[in-house]
Formats: structure tokens, C-alpha cells, sequence
């Protein structure tokens, strides 16, 4: 079987007539293939992709003598949930030096500085500390790092955000305490360092919570940022509903806190009365005494003296002022407004937790 212009079939022994060219200008076409023969170009030159197979091929030409030039069709916004998150993916990244960040091995990057000083300001560094820090990225929190210790030792996988790395780096008096690890953490063997802060890659967490609690010598701490799952998964105690062989090993092993448990404290406590000010959510009696239950205990631990006249209203009230949310309500923060708050309270050493 063959075909002629215009897609219908004809007995092989038919011989094969050219196209007229037709009255709008049109372009004749070629004859098509036989059976298994590869079509290097498409009539006209209109379809640049290599066909193959006669059948395909008379499609393609009944589509053309009836319309012209065949069009591939555009995709609509909206019709692929994966081609957007990519578009949006991108967009949001062009801040990062045009780098598309690898998903599929949990890459992602912390932008909030407020967030990044808090993790920093948990770890208490000495300037004698060596420091590792795993996925760094593009360097927002290793910067932080490398101003507070003596060394940090950062593991990356893949070699343009070590790049990246490098770059925001060169040419400072920090880049002579930065050193670079490339390649898989999981795989290689740790260095001694006295501390651990990270934003780690989704995929690893688990893997590397038992890497790390198995690596000798010992640290004194580890500070990780984890998915809210997993970092609850880590402190359940027996009987809750998450507790398993992670829990249990984990705590076998070292003492886990929940840090970032302030957030939760202080977004209850604001959204309790919504459209309420946050200077009258902060009037309650319960909220006042937790507060000052907080703070007393942060007073000692610090071996700060608390003043006989001391009143925890007009403390709260002090912050409330100079961070500019007295008169604020919770309806209309958004996220960074809330974490301005957040560290407001504990830069003062009142905690919700």
C-alpha cells in the first residue's frame, strides 16, 4: 500500500502522481516514503521533527493539502499542574543567580533572615567552634556561620551551588574559613566539628538523623530545621499517635527539643481574638503569668537579676511599641510580621515555650 496527496490509499502498483500546486500559492509536496524509510524533512520545510512510517505521513499531508502547515498546539495556562510549578518554580528562583534548584533531591533555599538568625542564635557558638553545615545552598545562613565560628565545613552535592558558594565567598576575609566538601554526605565520613546547623534536603532527613547520632567523636549539639512532620515524629513520646522507631532511637541517643514550638505558643495567643489588637491580646491574665513563668526562668539561666518593681504587662507592652505591632492585629500579618514579632519577644528573653 501507498498514498497519494490527500491521504487516501492506492494499491502499490499505482504510480505515484505529483500534487498540483495549488491556487493560494501553495508549494507541491513530495512523495512520501516507502515503509521503514526515515523522512528527512517535512514538504515545505514546516515540520522540522524526523517521521517515520507511511502512515503518519498521509495524515500529515491531508492535513497540510486541507489547511496548510501543520501547527503544534500551544499549552494552555493551567492545563499541566507540573509545566506551572516549574514557570512558577523559576520565577521565583531568578534571585538565586538564575539557578533552577534540583526538587527531586530536596533542594530548596531559606531566604527569611529573621529565620536565619534565629537557628543561629539557638546554636550558641563560640568563636572557637568548628561548625558543619550541610546543604548550604547559596550561602544565606554559611554566611551567618562563618561570622560567629571559627570554621565551617560545608557538605554540598551539587557543584553550581559550590560555585555559588564560592563566589559569595571570594575575595573576603571569610573565605579562609569556609571549607567545601562536594559529594554525598550519606557517603562520606564526618569530620570533627562541635556542631551541626543545617537546612537539610527533604529526602535525607531520616538517614542522616542516625549518621549523625552514630558519629563519634561527639558534638555538643545540632541545630536542624526539618519538615513540621518529621521534626513532631522526632519528639513523640510514648502513646502519641507519631511515635516511632525514630522517636525512640533518637531519644535513646540524645535529647531533642522542639525549638520553633514559640511559633505555635505565640500564633495561638494572637489569634485567639483575630481582629483583637495585639496590645489587648497580650492583656490576658493566663498569657501574662505563662510569660512571666518564661522569662523568670530565662532570668536565672542567664544569671540575669529581675528588679523588685519588675511587671511582665509593661515589659510585654515595651516590646509590643518598639517593634510596631501594639496597635497591629493578627488578621492583617503576614508571615515575616509575625516572625519580626517572634524574635522581638526573644531578643528580650521572653519565650512562648
Amino acid at each position: 500500500m501507498t498514498t497519494i496527496p490527500g491521504g487516501h490509499w492506492a494499491p502499490r502498483s499505482v504510480p505515484f502522481r505529483e500534487a498540483e500546486p495549488r491556487a493560494n500559492g501553495g508549494r507541491p509536496h513530495s512523495p512520501p516514503p516507502r515503509d521503514g524509510e526515515w523522512c528527512r524533512h517535512f514538504p515545505g520545510g514546516k515540520f522540522p521533527r524526523v517521521v517515520r512510517g507511511v502512515r503518519l505521513w498521509s495524515s500529515l499531508i491531508s492535513k497540510t493539502c486541507r489547511t496548510g502547515p501543520v501547527v503544534m498546539p500551544k499549552i494552555k495556562p493551567g492545563t499541566s499542574g507540573r509545566r506551572r510549578d516549574r514557570l512558577e518554580q523559576s520565577r521565583e528562583l531568578k534571585s538565586a543567580g538564575g539557578l533552577m534548584f534540583n526538587t527531586g533531591i530536596g533542594q530548596h533555599i531559606l531566604k527569611n533572615p529573621l529565620i536565619v538568625n534565629s537557628i543561629i542564635d539557638k546554636a550558641a557558638l563560640r568563636p572557637t567552634d568548628v561548625v558543619l553545615e550541610v546543604g548550604p545552598g547559596t550561602g544565606n545562613m554559611t554566611v551567618k556561620l562563618l561570622e560567629k565560628a571559627k570554621k565551617v565545613i560545608a557538605c554540598e552535592l551539587d557543584p553550581r551551588l559550590v560555585a555559588e558558594l564560592h563566589k559569595r565567598v571570594q575575595g573576603t576575609p571569610l573565605a579562609s574559613k569556609l571549607q567545601v566538601l562536594v559529594g554525598d554526605v550519606l557517603k562520606t565520613d564526618l569530620p570533627f566539628f562541635d556542631a551541626c546547623v543545617a537546612n537539610l534536603p527533604y529526602q535525607i532527613s531520616s538517614p542522616f538523623v542516625f549518621k549523625l547520632l552514630l558519629h563519634r567523636p561527639f558534638f555538643r549539639c545540632a541545630i536542624l530545621m526539618f519538615q513540621r512532620e518529621f521534626a513532631l515524629r522526632l519528639v513523640a513520646k510514648p502513646g502519641d499517635k507519631l511515635y516511632c522507631r525514630l522517636s525512640i532511637n533518637t531519644q535513646l541517643l540524645a535529647r531533642v527539643d522542639h525549638l520553633m514550638k514559640e511559633w505555635d505558643g505565640l500564633v495561638r495567643i494572637t489569634f485567639v481574638r483575630k481582629n483583637k489588637t495585639l496590645s489587648a491580646a497580650f492583656k490576658s491574665s493566663a498569657v501574662q503569668q505563662l510569660l512571666e513563668k518564661n522569662y523568670r526562668i530565662h532570668c536565672s539561666l542567664h544569671n540575669i537579676i529581675i528588679p523588685e518593681d519588675f511587671s511582665i504587662a509593661d515589659k510585654i507592652q515595651q516590646i509590643l511599641t518598639s517593634t510596631g505591632f501594639s496597635d497591629k492585629r493578627a488578621r492583617s500579618m503576614d508571615i515575616d510580621d509575625f516572625i519580626r514579632l517572634l524574635h522581638g519577644f526573644n531578643a528580650e528573653g521572653i519565650h512562648f515555650s
